[in-house]
């Protein structure tokens, strides 16, 4: 499956059969940023979880629980965390968060950035408003730690693309001053090299949704073995000692490692929808995928004024514009699937989408862009 490196003709014929379902769309699909695109072995792998409910009932647990071991193995080495169980399977990133703002004690003073996704800014903010938590929000790219006991911050801003920069440096600062921090990962993992173990990170939230092509409730949070005997009011019976032993020991009884992080009975299909997404992107290879996708954001850069296709910003790049909302619709009405938030028209480009796709793309684009269309 290995190439040494990545090129349009390797790909239509060793990746881009294995998706031939969601490439018959007549679309060019330019939102990979967003929901990524499924492989052909998705339904399989959920058909077979749905096929084992009806043939074996209760006995169905067996393959489910495979299933979701299954998940984290391959998450965890996606993200070289020490161990799998440093995974614990989510429905989202908030759920992540959730959890571990339910494991601090007191009052927990929290850093944020103004660069986090609604998922996460939200419950900050609600939180903050029942006096959970104090709440201090300082801008993404002119971060600077101040005194507190979690930081929260996204590797790459949802809106712009950009790359944290020095994350190992505000990992080491904030752990000298006995802070702790959480990354969301969302827009970094599968498509830039990932790794937690280095890092030092404390905790991690992130998912399949987009670049892994494992659609919604395949998300994780990620949990340093250090935080493991941490407790979080987040819990249920999946992470006791004993699942199934239905004893009631006082005080109760944690489960070994990462899986006291679980919670009750969960959901036996996310971890089906995103086992080949999983699979594909490691047998590709995350450091391929970014080598790939900084060669085509370099070339929608040579056809459209767009930012972010140097190496400092995530996979997708962005064309700032007052009507980027409108734009976006107006390119769907073309043909053309890409997304806007507030002012930025986000475009990702991926490993299936062809050269030919892009020129496409950027010729539609630039139609709209001209002073007659959009009264500039």
């Amino acid at each position: 499956m290995s190439a040494p490196s990545l090129d349009e003709a390797w790909l239509r014929s060793r990746v881009w059969p294995r998706f031939s379902r969601v490439l018959q769309r007549r679309e060019i699909y330019l939102a990979n940023h967003s929901l990524g695109r499924p492989p052909d072995r998705t339904a399989y792998d959920v058909r077979a979880a749905l096929d084992a409910w009806y043939r074996d009932m209760a006995g169905a647990w067996d393959l489910w629980m495979q299933g979701r071991e299954g998940f984290r193995s391959l998450t965890a080495r996606l993200v070289n965390a020490p161990t799998p169980d440093c995974i614990v399977p989510k429905t989202s990133a908030g759920q992540g968060l959730r959890a571990v703002l339910n494991a601090l004690p007191g009052k927990p003073r929290v850093l944020a950035t103004d660069a986090e996704f609604d998922s996460l800014d939200f419950i900050l903010r609600v939180y903050r408003d029942r006096g959970r938590i104090e709440l201090k929000i300082v801008p993404f790219d002119r971060f600077e730690y101040e005194p507190c006991d979690l930081v929260v911050a996204s590797s790459v801003a949802f809106r712009t693309g950009k790359i944290l920069p020095e994350v190992e440096k505000l990992i080491a600062h904030a752990h000298s001053q006995g802070a702790k921090v959480l990354l969301d990962v969302y827009h970094h993992a599968g498509v830039l090299p990932l790794d937690l173990g280095a890092l030092d990170a404390d905790f991690a939230v992130g998912g399949s949704y987009k670049y892994l092509r494992g659609g919604p409730g395949a998300c994780w949070l990620y949990v340093h073995p250090r935080h493991h005997a941490l407790v979080t009011l987040d819990t249920g019976w999946f992470a006791k000692k004993d699942v199934f032993s239905y004893a009631r020991p006082e005080p109760p009884q944690f489960a070994p490692g990462g899986d006291a992080w679980l919670e009750s009975t969960p959901p036996v299909l996310a971890p089906f929808q995103a086992l080949a997404g999983l699979e594909i992107t490691l047998e590709v290879g995350v450091e391929r995928i970014r080598e790939y996708n900084l060669a085509q954001k370099a070339f929608l850069r040579s056809l459209l004024p767009v930012s972010g296709e140097d190496a400092s910003y995530g996979a997708f790049v962005t064309l700032k514009h007052d009507n980027a909302t409108g734009i976006a619709e107006e390119l769907e009405k073309q043909g053309v699937k890409t997304d806007a938030r507030g002012e930025y028209l986000r475009i990702c480009p991926d490993y299936l989408n062809a050269r030919e796709e892009l020129a496409r793309a950027a010729a539609t684009l630039g139609s709209l862009l001209r002073p007659e269309r959009t009264g500039a």
